[in-house]
């Protein structure tokens, strides 16, 4: 058992953070104020409009999450974070300086490269941080004390997991092994223990089945002043990742139910026209010398067309840019890429690595029959091989699919060769689909640039 640090009592970033972002702010101003009018004695107008942007900067970081913990949370999304917060900044400045019939007073670039540089500062800051923090993690300090509550099978596998996401920065304080029976006396002693750990957290590590028990445990230690978590059984996450909606008077567990319902359609389908329009402009001369390429390199059509199941279960035909040599499949099936394929030409191959064959679905997208961020489709002889053998497999087709997704951003893309593979992807999409909101959208996006165009997987 390793008790936890002196230096866990503090949630260092929060205090810091507000003060590292403002700072950031203020240099950022003072130094453009430097470049744009060579002189470091700012006027008191634009130190006012300094003083309102910095203040904003630590308001909307403080009301967006900011400065919380990160050991739950991935560092792309930090960033992703700070990006949308100072877009927001951005977008408040600018509009108040035109209502408010301003704008001629101050220097655009000024505060345009104000914003640039304060949020610069502040992801650096941010990744500094994030490295110091997770060398101390792996050095054992600054470690966040958590008491362990369960039956011992469950308090193992929960331990064996913190021990492999050690730079989480969570170490055990303390155990209590449950019993068959668990009574007022036993109740006594498990808080007495949990009070003399020196813990900051306790999880009650229980199946669904003995709900009772952790029930009773919760009640026990509701007057500590201390995080308590809920941590089930694996087998029971995907009764727990559902949505809790009313009806006929009474709270439902939605288990089989999409969450684009409302104005979500109308959101996600803004999101694909805007998103969609901008980035097919972007990529038009990337497609047109993908053509000729294409067309050059090996006889036959520039683009390989195949239907697939889209939402609802209603068929649809995809395009990608042909990346295989042209050759007969037996009817009704269809044969994976593997590695080494020797039907996939030499420009294909660099194609499908970088999924730069994937960029005609974008115009699937605009048709409205795919979306960007969604589940992969499948060809249709692979769902009617894998509808039978994994759990809740159809379901992925109450969406729209997608040309990236939660799967592939998690590294799991390309060939699906195993039971166990296809399991996954299919456990991410339907993770994606209960959970589905346009910030998720976003965060995919965002992490697609940097690690869902290539990867292992992939040829």
């Amino acid at each position: 058992m390793r008790r936890s640090s002196m230096f866990s009592k503090y949630e260092l970033f929060q205090i810091i953070g507000p003060l590292v972002d403002f700072g950031s702010a203020v240099l950022a101003g003072l130094c453009v104020y430097w470049l744009r009018f060579g002189q470091w004695q700012m006027v008191e107008l634009y130190w006012l409009a300094l003083l309102v942007m910095s203040l904003l900067v630590v308001l909307v970081n403080g009301l967006y999450g900011s400065y919380q913990d990160w050991r739950s949370t991935s560092f792309p999304h930090v960033l992703l974070r700070l990006l949308l917060v100072w877009l927001g900044i951005a977008l408040v400045v600018m509009s108040f300086l035109f209502l408010a019939h301003v704008a001629d007073r101050y220097s655009r670039l000024w505060i345009g490269f104000t914003l640039l540089g304060s949020f610069l500062l502040s992801v650096a800051a941010r990744v500094l941080a994030y490295q110091i923090v997770k060398a101390l993690y792996r050095q054992g300090r600054l470690r966040r004390g958590v008491f362990l509550v369960g039956p011992q099978g469950h308090v193992l596998d929960v331990g064996r997991d913190m021990r492999r996401h050690a730079s989480e920065g969570f170490s055990i304080s303390g155990v209590h092994r449950l019993r068959d029976t668990l009574d007022e006396e036993a109740l006594e002693a498990l808080v007495s223990r949990v009070e003399c750990s020196g813990a900051r957290e306790v999880w009650i590590c229980v199946p669904l089945e003995r709900g009772h028990e952790a029930q009773r445990i919760f009640r026990s230690l509701q007057q500590l002043m201390m995080d308590v978590r809920l941590i089930p059984g694996l087998k029971d996450m995907r009764l727990l990742n559902h949505r809790a909606s009313q009806v006929a008077g009474r709270y439902a567990l939605d288990l089989s139910v999409s969450p684009m319902a409302g104005l979500a359609p109308v959101i996600k389908r803004l999101e694909d026209i805007v998103l969609g329009t901008l980035i097919g402009v972007l990529i038009l001369p990337v497609c047109l010398v993908l053509a000729v390429i294409v067309k050059l390199s090996s006889p036959g059509p520039v683009l390989f067309k195949q239907y697939r199941t889209g939402i609802n279960g209603k068929r649809f035909k995809v395009y990608k840019f042909r990346s295989m040599a042209m050759h007969d499949e037996p009817e009704g099936q269809v044969t994976q890429a593997k590695r080494g394929d020797e039907r996939v030409t030499k420009v294909g191959a660099f194609m499908r690595r970088t999924s730069l064959d994937e960029l005609p679905q974008f115009y699937n997208v605009l048709q409205g029959r795919m979306s960007i961020v969604g589940p992969r489709p499948h060809a249709l002889s692979h769902n009617d091989h894998y509808r039978e053998l994994v759990e809740s497999y159809m379901r992925r087709h109450k969406v729209k699919p997608g040309i990236t997704g939660w799967a592939q951003v998690n590294g799991l893309r390309g060939e699906t060769d195993t039971l166990e593979k296809m399991e996954q992807r299919v456990e991410h999409d339907l993770w994606y689909i209960d959970n589905w909101s346009l910030g998720l959208d976003l965060r995919i996006i965002f992490l697609t640039i940097f690690k869902g165009f290539s990867g292992s997987n992939a040829y």
